[in-house]
């Protein structure tokens, strides 16, 4: 293909304004998600395969979220002396380092270590350590509304990517039936794939240009706009904690435990929940002009939780589904404005170091409350993180309105 014609090609898939590096950067994404989508659905049953408990598969998502938390915690500290290339090509380097570790060991405590300094996703959305970084390269690409649409296809390809990388959860056990391997070795095949599409991953930032724009934007640390991150990143941390609470290999977990799902059918289940996700992120963008960043968080969030907490008390598979399915259609529409929102209350120089800082809370809160969980279902308190969750998550949603209402991205407070 020549050059001309990828600019076109870009032109037809990219908002206006916005740098050919945000079209490497989703192609990235959506490799990573179709890992994650079906690394999240395989972990607990790899764990349980491994001889661990319920208890374990808490554990390991416990210490992979901290592990994050820390990652991101040192980009927003340090970050800024790097070039955002550079630091995403290390990223990479590390999806590569864990899927080989993970297919090779077989023991708690070295697995611990790997969850921590590695890459692993337990989680639907992403927050390992490219998400500050990429979001961080995002911003520069694009300004107003056309970075609110970005960041809606970045989170778009996410939920598109996992969907089809769950279906890929059924793979091992296929595998398994076709050839001589046992399912535990067709498991430790897919973290080899996860290994290898870190690889093609790290090529991929290779051809990022060295700036995504032509007017370089110094970045700095937190300054004028400390005061706002710190009390959105409190906030944020509430919500992360509760979603900590039904990751989906904990929800996984609690399909098998509850109805005896197989690690295929629970796939399938998040294939359908995943494209419905993809679609309530569509309508993300043009909501968000219609009614406001904030307003698209809030209004979208709070059913969500309440389908999740009906989920809890549903007395048959079918109801049970439809609920989380019904849930998934709006549960992640505040994911792209959530991200537009932080990047259009501080200053440019100052994106870097607020996506990490929004981060960072997040993925410390986040990273108790799996252990929490597991232990939970360990003990057969079943509804128990459900509940929890959806309840957690209303007086969050509650209270980042009360907070940030009279807040305009861009514009200070009215």
């Amino acid at each position: 293909m020549t050059e001309g014609a990828g600019r076109l090609r870009l032109s037809a898939v990219l908002p206006d304004g916005v740098q050919q590096g945000a079209f490497i950067l989703l192609v990235a994404r959506g490799l990573r998600g179709m890992c994650d989508g079906f690394i999240a659905v395989l972990l607990p049953g790899y764990l349980l395969a491994l001889g661990f408990g319920q208890l374990a598969v808490g554990l390991i998502s416990t210490t992979t979220l901290f592990g994050s938390a820390v990652a991101t915690l040192l980009v927003g500290l340090v970050g800024n002396r790097f070039a955002l290339r550079g630091l995403l090509r290390f990223a990479a380097a590390l999806m590569m380092s864990t899927g080989f570790a993970f297919a090779g060991l077989s023991t708690l405590w070295p697995l611990l270590v790997v969850a921590f300094v590695g890459t692993l996703n337990p989680s639907s959305g992403d927050v390992s350590l490219f998400l500050p970084l990429e979001h961080a390269r995002l911003a520069e690409s694009a300004t107003g509304d056309a970075r609110t649409g970005l960041f809606a296809r970045y989170s778009l390809v996410g939920a598109l990517s996992a969907a089809l990388g769950a279906l890929a959860a059924g793979l091992p056990d296929w595998i398994a039936a076709h050839s001589a391997a046992s399912p535990l070795t067709a498991m430790r095949v897919m973290f080899i794939v996860y290994a290898m599409a870190g690889g093609v991953v790290w090529l991929l930032y290779g051809r990022l240009p060295a700036r995504a724009s032509n007017i370089e934007t110094p970045r700095v640390p937190l300054g004028p706009s400390r005061g706002i991150v710190t009390r959105l990143a409190l906030l944020f941390s509430v919500d992360a904690f509760a979603g900590g609470l039904l990751v989906n290999s904990l929800l996984t977990l609690w399909l098998i435990q509850r109805f005896g799902l197989s690690l295929g059918a629970a796939g399938q289940f998040f294939f359908w929940a995943g494209l419905l996700s993809a679609g309530s992120q569509l309508a993300a963008a043009p909501l968000s002009r219609r009614i406001g960043l904030l307003n698209t968080m809030v209004f979208t969030h709070i059913p969500s939780s309440v389908f999740l907490i009906a989920a809890a008390f549903s007395p048959s598979l079918t109801l049970t589904f439809a609920l989380l399915l019904a849930r998934s259609a709006l549960s992640q529409m505040d994911v792209p404005t959530r991200s537009a929102y932080v990047m259009s209350v501080v200053t440019p120089g100052e994106r870097p170091a607020a996506a990490s800082f929004t981060a960072v809370p997040r993925s410390l809160a986040a990273a108790v409350a799996p252990t929490l969980s597991g232990a939970l279902l360990g003990l057969g308190w079943l509804g128990a993180p459900l509940v929890a969750c959806g309840v957690l998550k209303i007086a969050y949603d509650l209270s980042l309105l009360a907070a940030f209402r009279h807040v305009k991205p861009d514009g200070g407070s009215s």
